[in-house]
């Protein structure tokens, strides 16, 4: 039979990967990873609870974690298995994005010390900077020193701090993990008994450890049978001789900066308010949730005790009016609140703190700043003087937001509204992730779009969508012409 008259090849199914999921978005991306053909293994007992399924206490290939913040998740793991989980993550919503981790768990470098603080060291890996404590090095480390370090626990882009950074060298594999070394087996774990009974088992395992290795089981093996036992020590195995093999070609003075090994990968996956809303769908289809559980999960620790009440008083149904959560977690008249000014290349950083000087239970807020006196304001060219205030109107969901500046004596100094992912009135902070092109009004009336070039920009170099792109344009093309009238 021709190719025409079997039709087009199809395109190869993803491999299935073997993910390890844990934090407030775990059961929707356990409900997308399994109809997705992916396994969940070591899951948590509400989740087994919560599905028809068997899941596995044995290793796992990725990790998908919520991050601190509870902006999105970090996956990391086996770099093709990251590929697969975070290509299902990256399609949630149009305004998910992901970021690839320069410096992943494990990847080691040769950094340089750039500032040195009260508990360690500052150190330029490249393309990011990581925190060495000083309890981690054997020597005096000062700034301008070259040292060879192992990333511990990365950081998302968007944070403002840094990844955690040690001098030993692991070699990581989900329940195993092979220290550089080290000599003997031993047990992270609490449970007394079964880390003896664990280290007792290992001795039945047909693996051959290279030469100047220990093995530190995780708390999780204490459960795991002795096949996965033994396919977790196996590939421990493999990536400490890879990282034997990368370690030998390199001198024992670190030549900074260059990365030495990467036994793994990473991406960075940040969940807009539309995705959370997605997450929800996925959610519900499982269990009872309240409309916004993510989004108010992702809010504090308070909100996120608030849904779990909230959704065992109304199941079945989870129906719950959203409002109530701006109203019980704010921000509410009065409040401060920082502007969190996230950027499509994964940088995120605060615009400033401003008074709420009015509220509305649709969630809408007024907030005030007073600025100080330097320079123009961007694009309007209007000088910035001492007293002059800026009101920006925040509605939660709304793909764009105005900031009005006037002078100390109350005259207009134009307007800027900002187009951006639906903004997420959280307690301390209004979030979005900017979306470069912008409208502005200058205040002889003249209505001007600008920016449409870094947005393109952005397109080509693979940090907004196609889709999200033509969303912003169009939310710019109508700002324009309803300013215009």
């Amino acid at each position: 039979m021709s190719e025409e008259e079997s039709g087009p090849a199809s395109e190869p199914e993803p491999e299935s990967a073997r993910v390890r999921v844990r934090g407030i978005y775990t059961t929707a991306l356990t409900r997308l990873l399994l109809e997705a053909g992916h396994e969940v293994v070591q899951a948590s007992e509400p989740i087994r609870d919560r599905f028809e399924a068997e899941f596995e206490d044995g290793h796992h290939e990725v990790t998908a974690a919520t991050t601190d913040d509870r902006r999105g998740v970090g996956v990391h793991g086996d770099a093709d298995a990251v590929g697969s989980v975070t290509d299902l993550l990256g399609a949630v919503g149009i305004d998910t994005f992901v970021w690839a981790d320069p410096a992943p768990p494990g990847a080691v470098f040769d950094a340089r010390v750039t500032e040195t603080k009260g508990s360690g060291a500052v150190c330029s890996l490249g393309e990011s900077e990581g925190f060495l404590p000083f309890r981690e090095a054997d020597e005096r480390i000062e700034e301008g020193d070259a040292v060879r370090v192992q990333v511990r626990d990365p950081e998302p882009p968007w944070s403002d701090r840094r990844a955690s950074l040690g001098t030993g060298v692991r070699a990581g594999a989900g329940l195993a993990t092979l220290v550089r070394g080290r000599d003997g087996v031993t047990v992270d774990t609490r449970d007394d008994a079964a880390g003896r009974e664990l280290v007792g088992m290992t001795d039945f395992l047909s693996v051959d450890l290279p030469e100047g290795w220990g093995i530190e089981w995780s708390h999780a093996a204490t459960k795991a049978d002795m096949d996965a036992l033994g396919a977790a020590l196996e590939r421990a195995v493999d990536r400490a001789e890879a990282m034997d093999d990368a370690l030998a070609d390199a001198d024992d003075d670190p030549e900074p900066l260059r990365r030495l090994a990467v036994p793994g990968a990473g991406r960075w996956v940040w969940f807009g308010r539309e995705s959370r809303f997605a997450l929800d769908e996925h959610r519900r289809d499982v269990e009872t949730t309240m409309p916004g559980h993510h989004r108010t999960k992702a809010s504090c620790e308070a909100a996120s005790a608030g849904v779990d009440f909230v959704e065992a008083m109304c199941a079945p149904s989870g129906e719950f009016p959203f409002g109530v959560v701006t109203r019980q977690f704010g921000p509410v008249e009065g409040d401060r609140v920082a502007i969190g000014h996230g950027k499509p290349d994964g940088r995120a950083f605060q615009l400033g703190r401003g008074e709420v000087v009015e509220w509305d239970a649709d969630g809408t807020l007024s907030v005030e700043r007073s600025l100080s006196g330097g320079g123009t304001y961007d694009a309007l060219g209007t000088p910035r003087e001492s007293g002059d205030t800026a009101l920006t109107k925040f509605r939660e969901g709304r793909w764009w937001y105005p900031t009005v500046y006037r002078s100390a004596d109350g005259d207009l100094k134009g307007t800027y509204v900002n187009v951006c992912t639906p903004v997420e009135c959280f307690p301390d902070e209004a979030r979005y992730v900017d979306l470069h092109v912008d409208v502005i009004k200058h205040p002889d009336g003249t209505v001007e779009r600008v920016d449409d070039d870094e947005l393109d920009a952005a397109v080509e170099a693979g940090n907004v969508g196609e889709d999200l792109a033509e969303k912003a344009r169009s939310v710019a093309s109508s700002l324009e012409n309803a300013l215009s009238k």
